[in-house]
């Protein structure tokens, strides 16, 4: 698993990439923030969460699945970072940062659903 990317995902820079063309700037992976978001947008006071389906359980996603093989590990796994995930959101609230989270099919498949949402937060 130490081979699995945590940042800098196919997602993550897709999104990046359209983010930018359509003149937003941000910054990524900012430790200062709990979680360390994937990308923070300080103008809008905004962190997104760009979540892999598998690794943080999309439930509404072929991808995001227990495995048979050693269901029992991988269901604790995925719990847990299902919890962590939670937290991280519910911090970030804290300090006062609007959060989005948006899953990987999301990106791949629905983009422009995808930006519509983001961009709709960032104009409250």
């Amino acid at each position: 698993m130490s081979k699995i990317r945590s940042k800098n995902t196919k997602p993550e820079i897709i999104l990046r990439s359209v983010l930018h063309q359509l003149g937003y700037r941000f910054r990524i992976h900012k430790k200062d923030l709990p979680g360390k978001p994937d990308i923070v947008l300080p103008k809008h006071n905004t962190v997104i969460f760009v979540h892999g389906c598998f690794w943080h359980y999309h439930e509404d996603c072929k991808e995001g699945r227990i495995p048979d093989t050693n269901s029992k590990f991988w269901k604790e796994k995925l719990f847990k970072n299902v919890e962590k995930d939670k937290k991280h959101q519910k911090n970030c609230r804290e300090l006062g940062w609007k959060v989005i989270v948006v899953w990987e099919c999301e990106v791949e498949k629905k983009i422009n659903a995808t930006l519509e949402k983001i961009i709709g937060v960032l104009n409250e």
